[in-house]
Formats: C-alpha cells, sequence, structure tokens
C-alpha cells in the first residue's frame, strides 16, 4: 500500500472558490461561524459547521447537525458549486501571509501507515473529539477537513513539488485574515508516478495538526472493513496537505493563568529564582530563544530565563512548554493538568503579546507567559521517540482553508 496516493478530488466549480473557501471548523465558535457565513449561502461553514443552519442552542453534536451537514453538501453538488474531478490527480496547495510562503501537496494519505506509525502522532486525542469526527466522515461519505502533514525537507520531492505549481493555479482565494490559498491541479501520469514513488521512499510522515481527523479516518476504515462496505478502498487513506518541514511555520502558544495559587508577588518572586534568572523589562518581552520566558504581572514585563543546567536531554522535557510546566505552572502555581484545570488559558501567538496584556489588565488573570515556538524539528524528536507532546504546544499559521479540495469515499 501506498503511503500516498492521488485522488479524484471534490473541489468548487470554476470561479467558485471565493464563495466556498472558508477557515477549518475547530477555529471558529458557532457564534463566529454563524456569523461569518451570513449572506453566503455556498460558504462551506454550512457543511463543516452546519448548526449555523438550525436553531440557535442546537447541540452541535446532534444526529440533525449531521443530516444537516449531508443536506448542505448535496445542495452544493445539485447546484454545481462543488465537482469532482473525472481522474486520479495530486493537488498544489500554496498558503502565503505576508512575506511567509509555503507550498504543499494535497494527497490521499495511508491509513495502515497511521495505524504502524509510520504517519508519525505527537498527541493524544479525546474520543469525543474523534467521534465528533468520525460521524462527520460517514454523514457525508467524504472527509472534508484536511490533516495537515510535514515531511523532512528533501531536495529530490522538493523539486518535484516544485513541477506542480507552474501555470495559473485553478483556484486563487484571498481569505478575510488576508491570508491567500491557490490550487494547482496535477494530471501528469507521469509526475504523479514519481512524486508517489518519492513519498513511498521516505521513512515516515509527522502529523502536524489535525490528530482527530486522522485518528477518526482511521476508525471508519476498520469499521468499514470489518463491516464489508470498504468499496474501493478509498477508506483505507485520508485526506492531507504535505509540506516541506522547512517552510512550515510555528508561532507561539502562550499561556495566561487566573491567580498566583496564594502567593504574595514577593513570594513568587523568590521562588521563581530557583530555576529562573528574572529581569525586570522596560517593553515587552518576545521570547527570542529557546528557555527564555516573557512574564507579564502587575502591568510589567519580566524576563525569566531557565537555568541551563535545568534543560535535560529528553526530547518533550526539554520543550519550553514543558519547562515552564515543570519549573513554574506546576510546583509555583498549583497547575498540573493543562487539560482540566480552569485557572489556565492558551493563547495563540497569532493574538500578539497585547492580547496577553489585555487579559491581565482586564483583571480576567492574574499573570501571562510568553513562550518560545515550539520548532518543527522538535516536533519530529518528539514524534521519532514515540513521546507525546504536552497540550497547546504548537500554533500552526496560516492555516489550511476548508472546502478547496475534499476526498469522496467511494
Amino acid at each position: 500500500m501506498s503511503l500516498i496516493k492521488p485522488f479524484r478530488g471534490l473541489r468548487p466549480a470554476p470561479g467558485r472558490a471565493a464563495d466556498v473557501a472558508a477557515p477549518p471548523y475547530d477555529v471558529l465558535s458557532t457564534d463566529e461561524a454563524r456569523v461569518r457565513a451570513s449572506g453566503k449561502p455556498w460558504s462551506f461553514l454550512h457543511i463543516s459547521k452546519p448548526e449555523i443552519d438550525l436553531p440557535p442552542g442546537t447541540d452541535p453534536y446532534a444526529p440533525a447537525v449531521y443530516a444537516k451537514a449531508a443536506a448542505n453538501l448535496r445542495a452544493m453538488l445539485d447546484a454545481g458549486v462543488l465537482r469532482r474531478d473525472a481522474a486520479d490527480c495530486y493537488y498544489a496547495y500554496r498558503l502565503t501571509m505576508g512575506g511567509h510562503v509555503q507550498t504543499g501537496l494535497v494527497a490521499a494519505a495511508s491509513v495502515a501507515a497511521y495505524d504502524c506509525n509510520r504517519i508519525k502522532k505527537h498527541e493524544f486525542t479525546r474520543p469525543d473529539k474523534e467521534d465528533d469526527r468520525v460521524r462527520q466522515i460517514e454523514a457525508l461519505n467524504a472527509q472534508t477537513g484536511p490533516v495537515l502533514l510535514a515531511y523532512a525537507s528533501d531536495p529530490v520531492v522538493d523539486a518535484l513539488l516544485d513541477q506542480t505549481h507552474l501555470g495559473s493555479p485553478e483556484a486563487d482565494v484571498t481569505a478575510d485574515d488576508g491570508i491567500r490559498h491557490q490550487i494547482w491541479v496535477m494530471r501528469d501520469p507521469g509526475l504523479i508516478a514519481q512524486i508517489t514513488a518519492a513519498f513511498d521512499a521516505m521513512p515516515a510522515l509527522y502529523i502536524a495538526d489535525g490528530h482527530h481527523r486522522s485518528a477518526a479516518a482511521s476508525r471508519v476504515a476498520a469499521a468499514r472493513r470489518s463491516g464489508g462496505t470498504a468499496g474501493d478502498g478509498s477508506s483505507d487513506y485520508f485526506l492531507a496537505v504535505i509540506f516541506p518541514h522547512r517552510e512550515m511555520r510555528i508561532l507561539d502558544y502562550n499561556r495566561v493563568v487566573t491567580d498566583l495559587h496564594g502567593l504574595k508577588k514577593s513570594a513568587l518572586a523568590a521562588r521563581l529564582a530557583a530555576a529562573f534568572t528574572v529581569e525586570e523589562a522596560a517593553a515587552r518581552v518576545q521570547p527570542s530563544r529557546p528557555g527564555e520566558f516573557g512574564m507579564y504581572l502587575d502591568g510589567r514585563w519580566h524576563k525569566l530565563t531557565i537555568r541551563p543546567e535545568l534543560i535535560p536531554a529528553d526530547p518533550v522535557a526539554r520543550l519550553d512548554v514543558s519547562l515552564l510546566s515543570d519549573h513554574l505552572l506546576g510546583p509555583i502555581l498549583g497547575i498540573t493538568d493543562l487539560r482540566r484545570d480552569k485557572r489556565i488559558d492558551f493563547v495563540g501567538g497569532i493574538r500578539g503579546l497585547e492580547e496577553l496584556e489585555r487579559r491581565v489588565d482586564s483583571g480576567e488573570m492574574a499573570v501571562a507567559f510568553a513562550l518560545y515556538p515550539t520548532s518543527l524539528d522538535q516536533l519530529m524528536a518528539v514524534a521519532d521517540a514515540n513521546e507525546v507532546m504536552p497540550p497547546k504546544s504548537t500554533w500552526f499559521e496560516p492555516k489550511l482553508a476548508d472546502g478547496l479540495v475534499s476526498h469522496v469515499l467511494d
């Protein structure tokens, strides 16, 4: 079984990409999605967040929601807004955000490779989120949210991908947030075969974002095989966009905490000195290297630097998110469960340090911590060691759009 394969993509009809393209389903609340889709009958949010077309207060996991997603997909097909390619293709997908550009391959990735950890994971999944994606796939008989994958940049594969985005793109959309999304369709059988072989020669791919989507695809594939409904085997693959890891961009994923766990500020400073050097800063602290943190407390910024002897060799324990948890959040502020503790919240770096200041200055939070971003090399090292990252370790930007290419299960 090939690591990846081409497929007959379901895509917006010519001239319809701007009408269809939508933010990923998991970055908007229902209320935000309802506003974003207002006046846009063909927005993919009607498929990825179908509760927006049902009465306010509808449980987003109710059976009626998945049925509405299927009905909305049928309506878009019947209206000719979405069309399926006649033959198997690969697709080039370019994201442009300011001066940052990354170009990847849209492909169907092997569930078997995922199951045997050749497509490597670095996060735990939650059963309720997996269940949601399973129901969505089964209702639509399609995978509509692509999994973001990375490959260790390889000059042969990089050169092949350079051939996939020649000429004019078949979709070119600049979203409301200013991010440009471009799609090229690769139909040449020779180039398709070369790309398939080049990826087959790779030892592994890495999940960057989309652990619940890939886990759900694996569950659907297993259920269809055991039930004798696997069809042509398309359910043995899942929708993915694969980028060279050197082109991908991870932003900081920062932390805000509601209180100081009963400590006075003077006592907090004394406790910090055991693991960090602490310097008061005259301006906002955007960490410039691993092991450096910004702390915003009582209207002032401080720079914290972890003592070098406390940085271990283990690929998970040496992550900045782990160092902050192991030497500050846990022992000093009493936060030991990042998944469940209501005293902590997380702020993606796309919102800037201003958002950390706002959350603290408003009185909602007592203290904020700015982190240096996790790198792709660190992510891959964790996955190669078969370990798991702490929650909220990576914030990928720019994000893929939903609706530009979907994978139908025949």
